[in-house]
């Protein structure tokens, strides 16, 4: 496959989902914005600076200076916690803008103000807007031998020019690699937010806990309240190092609030949450897994900071925004007969969190696995996790450029799960196919009472494979 059929494939996946609802003149308009973009640098090929972007962000005016911002780094959850506390800021009557990262089904997801993503159309108008000083900036950076702004970097300047336009009163920002030289943190975030840390992404944020915490703390500004998750001891010194060189105020899950409860619900779980401000009680999350319950305590503390200068927030508003949360693509089920689910997990630390969800909130005796998983990851790893709960495999490739050949993921399986689990597919809908035929045998045969399909391995699998279901 050529570059150009390489890029097309990417295209389709970023606008073409839902299209037959956009009026064809936008559709094409938004087609030719993200063809533009698409034709820089991508977001993994990463080039440490945030000069290019506070260079184009001084010509529009400094538009991420216009509103108050929450800013979220981890190597895990980050995506889940921002829904979550941009739901809870909303639920306070406050306009709020939520910048993440990857998209599912369409780059305009990427971009949401009051919890919507810009529309097909106001996505054009937003970079129609920002494009001559994105050009500035792109002429300037090449005269001093540097890059044109890189994909990430112009959807960054996109999305708080669109924030400072609508305008909001509160941004929620995903990084979207690590956090010193994240082109997000230009922000000065009243209220800094770090997930777990593991290891990913090594290639550009360290080879250690130490190092990939150390730079993922830089996104803790002098005075900031900093919101802090459970974490390794190697993870934890950089980030209270930092967090004492700026004089910012710590909040620590294990000390200064903790998931005091939790008991499976239909569709979700009921959470007791202790934050500084005191416990809400029977909180109903939508979610699954301990994890998320973890992201929600984060979500709520962080809000609490932001918002009520630390003192508890009203219960029925808590309960609200939390009982409509959702994040797609984390546990979700996407089809039923056989239960097919499908979750973003795309390393082991979040293989674990996923693997422990599964166990915990779906009746599946049986599990067949599909798995595509980008090459750079920790493939071996990742699937040493699924190991002890999964029956069989499907191994297959995505429609990223940057996923792994089929075979060189099947030779990794084959020494994990040994030679007769093991299935290869060329492409995800047939390894979907047979993952759906081998549990509906299972059912047929009655070897199983709850037989389903698990999807994972990378966003862009799952993205892919709620499209083929119908779901993008």
């Amino acid at each position: 496959m050529d570059d150009s059929q390489k890029n097309m494939r990417k295209y389709r996946r970023g606008t073409s989902r839902g299209a037959e609802n956009v009026d064809p003149a936008i559709q094409q308009a938004l087609d030719a914005v993200y063809k533009e973009i698409l034709s820089r640098a991508p977001e993994h090929d990463i080039d440490p600076t945030m000069a290019r972007v506070e260079r184009v962000l001084e010509l529009l005016g400094d538009p991420h200076r216009a509103y108050r911002t929450v800013h979220i780094t981890g190597t895990n959850g980050k995506s889940s916690t921002a829904r979550m506390t941009e739901r809870l800021v909303r639920e306070h009557g406050l306009r709020t803008g939520r910048f993440t990262s990857p998209h599912l089904t369409s780059v305009t997801e990427r971009i949401a103000i009051d919890g919507e993503p810009l529309t097909p159309e106001r996505f054009v108008e937003v970079f129609e807007d920002v494009a001559p000083y994105i050009g500035v900036a792109d002429r300037e950076s090449e005269e001093q031998g540097g890059p044109r702004l890189s994909f990430f970097e112009v959807l960054t300047v996109m999305a708080f020019a669109a924030f400072a336009d609508a305008p909001v009163d509160v941004a929620i920002i995903e990084v979207g690699m690590g956090g010193t030289w994240d082109s997000t943190n230009v922000v000065d975030g009243e209220v800094a937010v770090i997930t777990p840390v593991a290891m990913d992404h090594e290639r550009w944020l360290g080879s250690t806990i130490e190092e990939i915490a150390t730079e993922k703390s830089g996104i803790i500004k002098k005075g900031a309240v900093a919101v802090i998750a459970e974490q390794a001891d190697a993870a934890l010194e950089p980030i209270l190092a930092r967090a004492q060189s700026v004089n910012a105020h710590l909040i620590r899950e294990g000390i200064d609030l903790d998931v005091a409860d939790r008991r499976i619900a239909v569709g979700g779980q009921l959470l007791d949450l202790r934050t500084p401000a005191g416990v809400y009680t029977e909180i109903f999350l939508p979610l699954h897994g301990a994890h998320q319950a973890h992201n929600a305590l984060l979500a709520l503390a962080a809000t609490e900071a932001l918002l009520s200068g630390g003192r508890a927030l009203g219960a029925e508003i808590v309960e609200a925004a939390f009982a409509d949360v959702d994040a797609p693509g984390r546990l979700e089920v996407v089809r039923s007969s056989p239960t097919v689910l499908v979750d973003v997990a795309h390393n082991p630390a979040g293989a674990e969190a996923m693997v422990d969800a599964l166990g915990e909130s779906f009746n599946l005796e049986r599990v067949v696995a599909v798995v595509a998983v980008m090459a750079d990851k920790d493939s071996e790893g990742f699937l040493s996790v699924l190991e002890p709960v999964i029956a069989e495999i499907v191994v297959t490739r995505n429609s990223s450029d940057r996923s792994a050949d089929p075979e060189d993921l099947a030779e990794v399986a084959r020494e994990v799960f040994g030679e007769d689990r093991v299935h290869v597919a060329g492409r995800l809908d047939e390894a979907l196919q047979i993952a759906a035929d081998l549990a509906e045998a299972d059912e047929l045969a009655g070897a199983a009472a709850g037989t389903g399909v698990l999807v994972t391995g990378s966003v862009v699998t799952v993205a892919d494979a709620r499209a083929l279901v119908g779901r993008a």
